[in-house]
């Protein structure tokens, strides 16, 4: 068996790449090449585009992956041909014509506030009961304080052609997530084929399990 050694990490609204570091110093210890893709979150067809142009500097074969929004992107921009696999985690899995928006039932609900200029975020005061239940204080803290503006093109921006279609996917659920809800992850991950771990954390389960991340990541790659 070939086991690919590229791994593409998208992350998803309100933070940046910088949240994959755990995951990034477990598969760089077996010897990945792991490149963090540092998406504007401004609009999905940027977001797309700026994964594609690292994909297309890679040497070889890659397993992309996405956590919440970064979900859409990597559903998008996976049918590049240098993907392999694709691995969901915690993240949106649309279809044709779905986007954020439509896979949450339209407009933003608490705890993402009313846009402002074109642009949401997350309420700061329940930023860690909602996102990062499982991080402790000063990092979920951290992480309130530090969001990404996400903008409202790319909440609603729709994927065209999933990639799930056509190319092998893996899906951890986490199940304590209070932001995209257990049962609605389950749904995408059935719906996609994909092979399904669950793991005990909240919304930024990426964050605070590395270890259970990178091991979904490890056996996409085989």
């Amino acid at each position: 068996m070939t086991t690919i050694r590229n791994v593409v990490l998208v992350h998803g609204g309100f933070v940046d790449g910088s949240g994959w570091q755990g995951v990034h110093g477990e598969l760089t210890r077996d010897g990945f090449r792991v490149h963090i893709v540092q998406n504007p979150t401004l609009s999905l067809e940027d977001d797309v585009a700026v994964t594609r142009r690292v994909l297309d500097g890679l040497d070889g074969p890659a397993v992309l992956v996405g956590h919440s929004y970064g979900g859409v992107v990597i559903s998008e921009a996976g049918t590049h041909p240098n993907v392999t696999s694709l691995v969901y985690i915690a993240a949106f899995a649309p279809d044709n014509g779905e986007s954020v928006s439509a896979l949450i039932g339209g407009s933003p609900a608490p705890p993402i506030l009313p846009p402002r200029e074109g642009f949401l975020f997350l309420d700061r005061d329940t930023f860690a009961a909602s996102f990062a239940a499982d991080l402790p204080g000063q990092v979920a803290a951290f992480m309130a304080d530090s969001q990404v503006p996400w903008g409202v093109d790319a909440f609603g921006g729709s994927v065209t052609e999933p990639a799930w279609r056509h190319k092998p996917s893996w899906y951890l659920v986490a199940t304590e997530d209070l932001m995209i809800p257990p049962p609605a992850q389950r749904m995408m991950a059935e719906r996609a084929g994909a092979k399904v771990v669950e793991v005990i954390g909240s919304h930024a389960v990426y964050v605070s399990q590395p270890a259970a991340v990178a091991d979904l990541i490890r056996e996409a790659a085989i």
